[in-house]
């Protein structure tokens, strides 16, 4: 009698574990692939959650497979709004709603969640996050023409946000703790910048200003240490946090992230990480081409091609489309930075004591220097 292979099994289907998979079709057809899903397991493009309203997309707009045509293209099956309850490395098997399911290899690709607001909040029912496309498609649905979306957090996720909100019509007031915008993303004079654009665009711009508590009133009311605030909606914008629960009850080492190698292994053998969920060698990055770069080198990996990964330098971009934003700060703060002002555009460069470039933010028109500067810049992680 032949012996049935055993599975990889892959737990999430978002960007990391789909694409994961298609890497790793490419190099193996015929070892079996069962994928995880605690959602619908729709195949989008995260990226674009944030772009949606201004283009006024529906979360069905912004699907580009279902789990069943995904099913059919990857060789796969794809359990859909299924929980794994439990890890069993000894035996090499999960648990998936009382059903055991085992595995030659399992790679956790459990993504991000967003971070609770930490304080009193007694209109939980109309504040929202956005981190899939299930929470856009909620917000969505009770978002109201003519509202005002007070947004919690001035970072990446909530000046998106901002932008996106207002280019499709919806008054926003945003609230950031920090004195500016980006602040751990990108060069002082470009935080000014963007915020003189949002405030040309009538975003209401609140800068170093903490919120206490949300009350629940005929409006929304944000209790902050030095003013009141009223809106109709709330998203919360103040960050993510990688998923490690499954991982820390399984016995796999966490720290930020689930700690992994260059190669992606966890401390537990043929259990693998990446994605949003994964710390690879210190690295805790929420962005796309990291992400891709493991399942490249993971689908090799798979394949019986032990493959490490190597970061380029790899400059994150803001999607505040009208004011776009292009930044790759240096690793260390020491440097010199050298900022020049176009008539549509700031360029900020950061030179070491070598006069090489470490570093630099870009923005409006000045992005077209993106590539040519990247080229400059040494590795993330070699």
């Amino acid at each position: 009698m032949l012996e049935l292979k055993k599975p990889v099994v892959i737990i999430g289907t978002g960007l990391a574990g789909y694409n994961l998979a298609r890497e790793w079709r490419k190099l193996d057809n015929e070892t079996p692939l069962v994928m995880i899903s605690r959602d619908s397991g729709r195949s989008y493009s995260k990226p674009m959650l944030s772009t949606g309203f201004q283009k006024s997309k529906t979360d069905a707009d912004l699907t580009m497979a279902d789990a069943g045509t995904m099913a059919e293209q990857l060789n796969a099956s794809i359990h859909t709004f299924q929980e794994v309850e439990a890890i069993d490395v000894a035996s090499k098997a999960i648990s998936v709603d009382g059903t055991t399911i085992e595995y030659r290899d399992l790679v956790l690709a459990t993504g991000s969640s967003p971070i609770p607001l930490p304080f009193e909040n007694s209109a939980f029912e109309r504040t929202f996050a956005i981190n899939d496309l299930e929470q856009y498609a909620t917000f969505r649905s009770e978002i109201r023409e003519g509202q005002t979306v007070l947004i919690v957090g001035g970072g990446l996720i909530g000046c998106e946000y901002a932008n996106d909100l207002n280019l499709a019509g919806y008054n926003v007031t945003l609230i950031e703790r920090e004195q500016r915008l980006l602040s751990t993303l990108v060069h002082p004079e470009i935080s000014l910048a963007l915020l003189d654009h949002f405030e040309s665009r009538g975003i209401d711009v609140h800068l170093g200003t903490t919120v206490e508590s949300l009350e629940a009133s005929d409006r929304v009311i944000a209790h902050c240490h030095n003013i009141n605030l009223t809106g109709d909606i709330v998203l919360s914008a103040i960050g993510v946090r990688a998923e490690t629960s499954l991982a820390h009850n399984s016995g796999v080492v966490i720290n930020r992230g689930i700690v992994v190698n260059r190669a992606l292994e966890t401390s537990v053998p043929n259990v693998y990480a990446l994605g949003d969920c994964a710390e690879v060698e210190g690295h805790l990055l929420y962005y796309i081409m990291p992400l891709m770069l493991c399942a490249r080198a993971l689908a090799k990996t798979l394949s019986g091609q032990r493959t490490e990964v190597s970061y380029p330098a790899m400059p994150v971009t803001i999607k505040t489309t009208e004011y776009p934003i292009v930044s790759q700060l240096p690793k260390s703060p020491e440097g010199s930075w050298q900022v020049t002002h176009s008539e549509s555009g700031i360029a900020a460069l950061c030179h070491n004591q070598e006069g090489e470039l470490v570093g630099y933010c870009l923005s409006g028109s000045e992005i077209i220097q993106r590539a040519a500067l990247t080229k400059q810049i040494g590795p993330t992680l070699a």
